[in-house]
């Protein structure tokens, strides 16, 4: 991920958003689309607490000052929620979040986030509602599978709300040593690299070969094993990666890009729930 070069304080939803999808429950958590400026506040706020006091991003000396990880693109974005009602209802219960931008908020920006990245051009000539997902981070108290399974089921309810065709955006490996990754990379690209006609590529300037070692010599068990929680979610929707890593220092991770077609999402996280989203709709 790359830092915007402005920041700001949270800002409310867009006057024309029509993205809420209702609320999915799962015991005391709950999913869904952030509704006033306070809840964007505390998805603001608990990413600067992940990736900035965790993870060792280094925050801007507005964003150090607010303790808040912000940018341009929040303005325009939904922020995905996950909230726990035995704390709160509201921004205090704020556990999990992702930001989803579609094409008609990045047109108001002028860009989408991943082309600070990688070009982007084939994802976005794709014919069909195209969605960026980003800044995804969980509380470290509820990093489990019960929160992961309601985060994809948010994304799945909005996916269906918007009749999304793709999915795409930036995916972090943690730290900043390309050789450190070698084997991961190499795994990702030799068995998820995505079809030319939707394969992203990372500028010339960022670009970082990610064919690294022999794939012959890598054991997948362990690859598979070691990559990051959201990169395995991907894949396992059918996602694919884009041609060349990024290295962020800013972030303090290895970026690559990642490409899932909504047609390819499994049973499990899209069409299992599509009569409960009906429900919430009504």
């Amino acid at each position: 991920m790359t830092a915007s070069t402005r920041f700001g304080p949270a800002v409310p939803p867009p006057a024309d958003s029509d993205s809420g999808f209702g609320e999915l429950r799962g015991g005391n958590l709950g999913v869904r689309i952030a509704t006033d400026a306070g809840e964007i506040d505390a998805a603001q706020a608990l990413r600067f607490h992940v990736f900035y006091e965790e993870m060792g991003a280094v925050p801007s000396e507005a964003m150090a000052r607010t303790r808040r990880d912000s940018d341009d693109f929040d303005v325009v974005a939904d922020h995905l929620l996950v909230v726990d009602h035995a704390i709160g209802p509201g921004p205090e219960g704020v556990v999990g979040t992702y930001r989803l931008i579609r094409q008609t908020a990045a047109a108001r920006v002028g860009r989408f986030y991943s082309a600070d990245e990688y070009d982007i051009a084939p994802v976005t000539g794709f014919p069909g509602h195209v969605l960026e997902l980003g800044r995804s981070c969980v509380h470290p108290g509820y990093r489990n599978r019960a929160v992961m399974q309601l985060l994809w089921r948010g994304i799945a309810a909005y996916v269906f709300l918007h009749r999304i065709d793709l999915m795409f955006g930036c995916a972090s490996l943690p730290g900043t040593d390309p050789e450190a990754l070698a084997d991961e990379l190499t795994w990702l690209y030799h068995n998820h690299l995505a079809p030319p006609a939707l394969r992203p590529r990372a500028l010339p300037h960022r670009y970082v070969e990610m064919r690294r070692r022999d794939p012959a010599t890598l054991d997948a068990r362990r690859i598979a094993a070691s990559l990051p929680p959201l990169i395995k979610g991907y894949l396992r929707l059918g996602g694919f990666v884009g041609d060349g890593a990024v290295i962020d220092h800013a972030f303090n991770t290895t970026d690559v890009a990642v490409v899932v077609k909504t047609d390819l999402v499994t049973d499990k996280y899209y069409r299992h729930y599509e009569r409960q989203v009906r429900d919430a709709l009504d």
